[in-house]
């Protein structure tokens, strides 16, 4: 039987001028509140339980599914600005004057927006496994089986362990691992991910890819917030060289990079990455 604080969390709802937003809030209340930003046909039973207990154990940690996606009401959004305005409409009904952001993949990339067009509402930025939009140069050529597998109207568990894992023992087996953490929340058939929203999701990423690297390049110059990106070498979806150029560009940006891991190195090291987040936003 499950341990995990996460798992034990109760779902809450707040309304918004487009939306029944559902969330869940573990940790200390006080001080800003740190809120997690999801990835593409992720909801909130996706976030790896053992990673959220590290988080939660300093800091007053919040999930919740966006606009139109698993068990949050409303129409799917198809753009970053779609996903950032949503994300600000769950911010400002739970009336919280300011907050810190950790967006994981597409999360990430919103997250980063958000930072640009409301600098008033976020302290501090983790950007794990994301892109800054546009196409990074010098980056390889992706995998045309990351995108045949992305695209998939159902992806498997072997699919996920693929896509967020390096493919060795090593990392296989952390990637079974997650889907054992995170099966507590699944097995109960609660919402998923509609098509609609998926693909609205897939959209989103295609659009921010076509913005021109020049634009990218003075967008990440004008965040303010102090940064923390972070990648695995191996990410077969996000290069790591995407975080590494980021972080050339913004004012105040640090990096980490995990050399045995891929998309999902924050589950695959869930203590150490929760514990450089805690120190990031505690500096």
């Amino acid at each position: 039987m499950s341990t995990y604080i996460a798992d034990a969390a109760e779902d809450l709802t707040v309304e918004g001028p487009s939306a029944t937003f559902t969330y869940r809030r573990i940790g200390p209340r006080g001080g800003v509140p740190l809120v997690l930003l999801n990835r593409v046909r992720g909801t909130l039973d996706w976030w790896d339980p053992e990673f959220l207990d590290h988080l939660a154990a300093s800091h007053d940690v919040i999930v919740f599914d966006n606009v139109g996606t698993g068990y949050t009401t409303g129409t799917p959004r198809d753009s970053v600005e779609g996903m950032t305005d949503g994300t600000i409409e769950f911010i400002e009904a739970l009336r919280l004057p300011q907050v810190d952001l950790l967006g994981w993949t597409l999360g990430g990339t919103v997250a980063q927006h958000i930072a640009r067009t409301r600098p008033d509402l976020v302290r501090k930025l983790v950007v794990a496994a994301a892109n800054p939009g546009g196409q990074v140069p010098g980056a390889p050529d992706p995998d045309p089986k990351v995108g045949a597998t992305m695209t998939k109207p159902e992806t498997t568990g072997d699919d996920l362990v693929f896509l967020f894992f390096p493919e060795t023992d090593t990392g296989r087996a952390a990637g079974y691992e997650h889907l054992a953490r995170v099966a507590t929340r699944l097995a109960t058939g609660r919402p998923d991910v509609s098509e609609a929203a998926a693909m609205g999701q897939i959209a989103a990423i295609q659009k921010d890819a076509s913005i021109p690297f020049e634009q990218v390049r003075a967008d990440l110059a004008t965040i303010r917030q102090p940064v923390l990106y972070a990648t695995g070498i191996k990410d077969a979806m996000i290069p790591a060289l995407a975080s590494y150029t980021a972080v050339q560009y913004v004012p105040d940006a640090t990096l980490v990079a995990y050399s045995d891991a891929g998309h999902a190195f924050l589950f695959q090291h869930a203590e150490d990455f929760a514990g450089q987040v805690s120190a990031f936003l505690a500096d």
